[in-house]
């Protein structure tokens, strides 16, 4: 595990998208904004997201827009960090625990 100074972000953009730089530039000013320093995901990796979110360990996923994740995608990050969406501009937090506590 690597310490950090700051709060970390994972960034995630369409590679494949028109306004690549523009989607890079929005996505470090709300992590900026919001106190992270960004990672960016490998965009040729493999790896589904969840599992770049585990190997960066990372403390937030912002994507440049939420049609960039499915709901399966989403549902799977939110189990292990909250996610930020620049466009639209959305919080989801993450999954809390929501088993009862055994106390025998």
């Amino acid at each position: 595990m690597v310490v950090r100074r700051n709060p970390t972000a994972l960034g995630v953009v369409d590679a494949d998208g028109e306004a690549y730089e523009w989607q890079r530039a929005q996505v470090l000013r709300l992590a900026r904004h919001l106190g992270y320093a960004v990672i960016w995901a490998a965009e040729d990796s493999l790896l589904p997201l969840v599992d770049q979110v585990r190997a960066a360990d990372v403390d937030v996923v912002i994507v440049s827009s939420t049609d960039q994740v499915d709901a399966l995608t989403l549902n799977a990050v939110m189990s292990v960090v909250p996610v930020e969406s620049v466009c639209p501009r959305m919080s989801f937090a993450r999954w809390g625990d929501t088993r009862p506590e055994w106390r025998g």
